[in-house]
């Protein structure tokens, strides 16, 4: 669940600051001010054959559409209850602990070139299971179906109306309130600039997985992008060739929240979690907050 904490001065509404990192990773946010000054790319491939196999599992257990997605998410959402740096965010050059777990996403109503595309925002609990991503997650895609707008649109309406000079000096205004951790409540839950990651399953419509920038506008940190499957032969120990089927997937990612030495540790953990995905059906058995 999300942190229970009393806010405290320096705090905001989306975290809370973190007074005992050390100075080599207080500073870097003003070296690198922005997150594309603090970009790394990392690429990887895992083997999908008993992943696909745990999937069409759960699908015939009454979870119709779950796919790698879902899984994905749950796996971000494991690895944040054990390394919770992963989910800090970096704002007004200073280092937050998210309170709780925002995913973002791009959808469109139909995939067609002239449906509309819109963004959806789930937010969840360091406990949740893939069954609990899965629900989450199809809630607001179905919100989306039985309306017109979201308030991410219904925001950015409003905004496209003011002229284009007006609406400049708005924006800053806006980034003003942000970097003072002071923007208000409406526009943060409607961002799709603010929150843990977002998400992007490329595989779903052919498309080989890309390295995306963040952006600097709002705190998302990471930038997770899914590519399409693809099958290789591969010579076993035995001199035997077997076919196995890879997903490639990238993520961006924003330096500042955490050293080298996490992501290692996180890089690790989120393998064993592909080798075993069956762990994703149970609650963590414990969740570690984040340093004071």
């Amino acid at each position: 669940m999300a942190e229970k904490i009393k806010r405290r001065w320096k705090d905001r509404k989306d975290g809370r600051y973190i007074r005992t990192l050390d100075p080599y990773h207080k500073f870097p946010p003003f070296v690198m001010k922005t997150k594309n000054d603090a970009c790394n790319n990392f690429r990887d491939s895992i083997e999908v054959t008993e992943i696909e196999q745990y999937i069409r599992k759960k699908r015939a257990e009454g979870f119709p559409g779950l796919g790698m997605l879902h899984l994905f998410t749950a796996a971000y959402i494991r690895v944040a209850s054990r390394y919770p740096a992963i989910n800090r965010f970096v704002s007004g050059q200073r280092v937050y602990a998210r309170r709780n777990i925002e995913l973002v996403m791009t959808i469109k109503s139909a995939l067609t070139l002239d449906a509309p595309e819109t963004s959806i925002k789930v937010v969840f609990d360091f406990t949740d299971t893939i069954d609990d991503v899965y629900r989450k997650i199809n809630a607001e895609v179905e919100k989306v179906k039985s309306t017109e707008a979201t308030s991410t649109d219904d925001v950015a309406a409003i905004l496209c109306k003011i002229p284009r000079v007006p609406l400049k000096f708005v924006m800053w205004l806006i980034n003003l309130l942000d970097y003072f951790g002071k923007l208000p409540g409406i526009i943060m839950e409607a961002s799709p600039f603010h929150g843990s990651l977002i998400i992007t399953d490329l595989g779903s419509i052919g498309l080989p997985a890309i390295y995306h920038h963040l952006y600097n506008f709002g705190n998302l940190p990471l930038f997770c992008s899914l590519g399409a499957k693809r099958r290789v032969y591969e010579v076993r120990q035995d001199g035997s060739v077997a076919e196995c089927k890879y997903l490639d997937y990238t993520i961006v990612m924003d330096e500042r929240v955490c050293d080298g030495f996490h992501f290692s540790q996180i890089y690790r953990y989120l393998n064993s979690i592909f080798r075993n995905p069956a762990m994703l059906d149970v609650p963590p058995s414990e969740i570690v907050p984040d340093v004071e």
